[in-house]
């Protein structure tokens, strides 16, 4: 497994790679600005198929320069951030629906909530580094935790999930709130005062939600390979590329019903890997086909599922 750094890399590539995909990004929300709306099926396709074709790139560019493990475990890696961020949609939907947002101001919510994320999961990143480099057996806390998360996952989802829980109830006692969307905006005023609107607090908690959700996808990276270069370059393809990914699939996530018992697996396949590292050390080919494995079975299962029951209907 390549745990080791990318030869002849620096903060100067982190840099440039960081720079590299916030100029894509800010193309992405000029043609949205230009448009006054979310992209439609196809332009988010579009995008959906500009983000995987720069992981696809980056992928084979490490692969011709660094060598085939460090290609597979960045696409490993990729992969399972791609597949876990399955549920933080899951977890959007349900938000936007809750604070009934039009989704002509979705997208203005997951542009900035994306860019927090980008700066919140390079911080959680790095602080991961240094903890694997520092104290060795916080490997085994890493790779427990992730069996949890796994084991979690296969609880049945409350009615509060997605719904903002504890964050939610405090935004409310310490924030004044508008009683209604002022528009795309963030801000308003009560009685001439400043307050925040149900979008602001709505993009709140799309941002605590992507943290929670972090701390169970990047140790699942970190599982998959500790070279800091290749956990944040794939973390932050996945990321980017989530806007567009969830004006694709949010119509097609409810019906994926056995999409959380696929993440379990995955979360609990990694865990275990890390839990056995000293005894056994699974091949980076292996896993990507045990995560792609997974997440197969579950969209098949889901699939099945809800065309028998329309059937039926």
């Amino acid at each position: 497994m390549p745990n080791g750094v990318v030869p002849d890399h620096s903060w100067l590539r982190y840099g440039a790679f960081t720079l590299a995909l916030l100029a894509v990004v800010a193309a992405d929300l000029v043609i949205s600005a230009r448009r006054g709306a979310a992209p439609g099926p196809r332009g988010a396709a579009i995008w959906v198929a500009v983000w995987v074709g720069l992981a696809v790139v980056f992928g084979l560019w490490l692969g011709a320069r660094h060598g085939t493990a460090h290609s597979l475990a960045f696409f490993a890696a990729y992969v399972t951030e791609e597949a876990l961020s399955l549920d933080n949609m899951v977890v959007f939907v349900a938000v936007f629906g809750y604070f009934a947002i039009p989704s002509e101001y979705q997208h203005r919510v997951l542009a900035w909530g994306i860019a927090g994320a980008v700066i919140l999961r390079g911080l959680m990143i790095f602080a991961g580094v240094e903890l694997l480099q520092r104290v060795a057996w916080i490997t085994y806390v890493f790779g427990a935790f992730l069996v949890f998360g796994g084991l979690r996952l296969l609880r049945t989802p409350t009615e509060e999930s997605g719904k903002g829980g504890a964050i939610l109830r405090i935004a409310r006692r310490v924030l004044p709130v508008t009683r209604t969307l002022e528009g795309p905006a963030f801000f308003g005023r009560i009685d001439g005062r400043l307050a925040v609107t149900p979008l602001f607090v709505t993009l709140v908690v799309i941002e605590f939600s992507d943290v929670v959700f972090a701390t169970d996808s990047i140790p699942a990276v970190f599982g998959v390979t500790r070279n800091p270069f290749l956990v944040y370059t794939s973390n932050l393809l996945a990321v980017l590329g989530m806007r567009s990914l969830f004006f694709l699939v949010a119509g097609v996530l409810p019906r994926l019903r056995y999409l959380r018992y696929g993440l379990a697996a995955i979360l609990t396949f990694v865990g275990a890997k890390m839990l056995a590292a000293d005894v056994i050390e699974i091949p980076i080919g292996i896993s990507l086909v045990v995560i792609l494995g997974a997440i197969a079975i579950a969209a098949v299962a889901s699939l099945a599922w809800a065309r028998r029951h329309a059937t039926a209907a």
